[in-house]
């Protein structure tokens, strides 16, 4: 004979559901965990790089801004003479390569003056070219032509070339290269002052001399 049904010892219904809805919360909870954990590492992985490129020059600011770099002994630079250098730029890495180096133009004028000037046009950013016969530098890209001093000579370019700051350590000439020169900084030269012309009044034409001679001719 069978034992009787204990209803006590059945699970009930509304036990079981409770359970399954716990289980199923727990997987959820779990599952949305997870997902935070990787989505945070996705993102940190993401951002070194878009990090490294907003403030790497900050960080490289203190070594590399205010380099200076020298272009070589001053012997190389013949007094009354122009010559192309080429220096390292601070900024690059080993991996550049050629890219790396920079040319600019060197002008000792006499003594321990001289004038190194950036190899790019004012206009555009053309690299110029000095031509010692007729003591100018031109761009090739839209005939933009500077004097010795690399002031302003014809075309486009509404200025000079644009100079690095020099100084001399010993027999060295050092140039500060941290910094490409550009309006927005003090590495380039200054802008001449402009000469204020008075309007002059138009030339009288030829007719206008014949009426008022007639005009004279007239009794009052």
């Amino acid at each position: 004979m069978s034992a009787p049904h204990d209803p006590i010892a059945a699970p009930q219904p509304e036990e079981t559901s409770a359970s399954a809805q716990s289980a199923l919360h727990s997987r959820r909870a779990f599952l949305f965990k997870l997902s935070l954990v990787l989505n945070g590492a996705v993102g940190a992985v993401l951002a070194v790089p878009i990090l490294g490129y907003i403030f790497g020059p900050a960080l490289k600011k203190g070594s590399s801004y205010r380099s200076w770099v020298s272009l070589g002994p001053i012997d190389h630079f013949p007094e009354g003479q122009t010559r192309l250098a080429d220096f390292r730029n601070p900024y690059t890495t080993a991996s550049d390569g050629e890219t790396g180096n920079v040319a600019c133009w060197v002008r000792h004028v006499q003594g321990k003056q001289f004038q190194v000037f950036a190899i790019n046009c004012a206009h555009l950013g053309c690299p110029v070219r000095w031509f010692a016969q007729s003591q100018l530098f031109l761009c090739p890209c839209h005939g933009g032509a500077y004097y010795a001093d690399g002031s302003r000579a014809s075309g486009p370019p509404e200025r000079g070339l644009f100079q690095y700051p020099y100084t001399l350590a010993g027999d060295h000439l050092l140039i500060q290269a941290g910094t490409m020169p550009t309006l927005s900084n003090e590495a380039c030269n200054q802008k001449k002052s402009l000469i204020q012309i008075e309007p002059q009044p138009p030339a009288a034409s030829a007719q206008d001399a014949a009426l008022s001679a007639r005009s004279s001719e007239w009794p009052a």
